[in-house]
């Protein structure tokens, strides 16, 4: 799933007080995760996880996280470069 907004993400954990600790704990996984996504270094995670994050966060996973476009798909945000 892809993080639609880190500032978003930002603001439910400081408006909840809740550290990067509180959050992996509470979703099985490491704070380096959270703070990955918040800071973009990560800009997606699996759905299970996207669903335990937004749930702990008491909002729906459709606030924070949108499905990934297959590979293939032709849904992806970049446009491919035509090469000659």
């Amino acid at each position: 799933m892809k993080l639609t907004s880190q500032d978003t993400l930002r603001a439910l954990i400081k408006q909840r007080g809740m550290s990067y600790e509180d959050i992996g704990r509470a979703c099985d996984c490491h704070r380096s995760m959270i703070s990955a996504l918040v800071n973009g270094h990560r800009t997606s995670c699996t759905p299970q996880l996207a669903e335990r994050i937004a749930l702990y966060l008491g909002v729906p996973s459709e606030v924070l996280f949108v499905a990934k476009a297959p590979a293939g798909s032709g849904q992806n945000d970049k446009p491919r470069k035509k090469v000659a």
